[in-house]
């Protein structure tokens, strides 16, 4: 589903970089999951505006948890 974008694996967000209604551009960085010690930055699939954003830092999410969506 390419409205939201899902944990690729599990791990404890450090940053969001995106808030409900921020339009954004293919590519770029919305949050940053820390997993076995190593920062991986989460970046857009396509581009459009954010919905909802479902994680803060300091979150544990699991794999496939939906962390944002997009409008439409």
């Amino acid at each position: 589903d390419s409205s939201s974008l899902t944990a690729p694996i599990p791990g404890v967000i450090l940053t969001v970089s995106v808030k409900p209604g921020d339009s954004v551009s293919f590519g770029q960085e919305l949050c940053v999951l820390e997993a076995m010690k190593m920062k991986n930055v989460i970046r857009a699939s396509r581009e459009g505006v954010i919905a909802e954003v479902r994680i803060g830092p300091g979150d544990q999410v699991r794999h496939g948890q939906t962390l944002i969506t997009f409008a439409g």
